[in-house]
């Protein structure tokens, strides 16, 4: 069944100096616990070590603030436009100066959804998505960046993207075979469906469907909503409702800032199994 609730309602714990975490999706959440979120906010002058075991992967977007995240002789600065993939055994290091928060997600055992991940390691990415091509859907106003790929991470163990929709905007009821997969509201509110089931959604909501739970979501309100959504894995099939149309993206030729993207993404349908090879 569908599991929504706004990260308010989570307690944060105090695991350091000037460091709390939520724990948003944990594996009591989900059927599988292939995947878990937390939430981090470290203040003005805290730190936090990440460590991440071999077996693992990990994926973080910084949400308000900016931060250094330090792994060996390297310092990456890190704002509100980055998003990171922290391959298995990676160590570093994240110090903020004004105060950080940031979303971090875990996916244990990864080779077991990535088989290459055992023979050819992916390493250490770091993404300024606001770079990031932005696609058009065909069907309705929504829009799409991907913020979580193989082209991006070099794994196919995760999948990820942004969504906008612009007010009054509603998706295609679908559902998905083979994955579990969650959202993370950013901005805005909605109506999120799950088998047919109204649930009000907000800013600071999580959003969790199981395997073949069929599922859309329309924006409410005068402005855009956004969320982040993944699917672990990141290679699914997804089943769209009869008369449901199909959602295509379509590239702008721009990024969210209106600037050219650092790359191009071409025309694709999500009727696709695999992600196409430029994404």
């Amino acid at each position: 069944m569908a599991l929504t609730f706004n990260e308010s309602t989570v307690a944060a714990e105090m695991i350091a100096a000037k460091v709390k975490r939520q724990r948003l999706l944990t594996a009591q959440h989900t059927r599988d616990g292939k995947v878990l979120l937390d939430r981090f906010v470290v203040g003005a002058g805290g730190s936090h070590i990440f460590e991440i075991a071999r077996s693992d992967l990990a994926w973080l977007q910084i949400l308000d603030g900016a931060a250094t995240l330090q792994h060996g002789d390297t310092a990456e600065a890190l704002t509100h436009a980055h998003i990171v993939f922290l391959p298995p055994g990676f160590s570093g290091t994240l110090a903020t100066q004004a105060g950080v928060t940031l979303i971090y997600a875990t996916v244990f055992d990864a080779a077991r959804f990535d088989a290459a991940l055992n023979i050819t390691p992916p390493q250490f990415r770091m993404v300024d998505w606001t770079r990031e091509p932005m696609l058009d859907s065909e069907h309705d106003a929504r829009k799409r960046i991907y913020v979580a790929t193989p082209k991006l991470f070099g794994t196919t163990a995760i999948k990820g993207e942004m969504i906008i929709y612009p007010a009054g905007t509603m998706a295609s009821n679908h559902h998905h075979e083979g994955a579990e997969h969650f959202m993370y509201v950013l901005k805005g509110r909605g109506t999120a469906w799950a088998n047919e089931s109204p649930l009000p959604v907000r800013a600071g909501d999580l959003i969790y469907y199981s395997d073949h739970e069929r599922h859309y979501l329309r924006s409410e309100g005068e402005t855009e909503m956004a969320f982040v959504e993944f699917f672990v894995p990141g290679v699914y099939k997804t089943i769209w409702a009869p008369g449901a149309a199909i959602c295509t993206w379509t590239p702008t030729g721009r990024s969210i800032s209106g600037a050219k993207p650092v790359r191009d993404i071409a025309r694709h349908s999500s009727a696709d199994v695999a992600s196409p090879a430029d994404v």
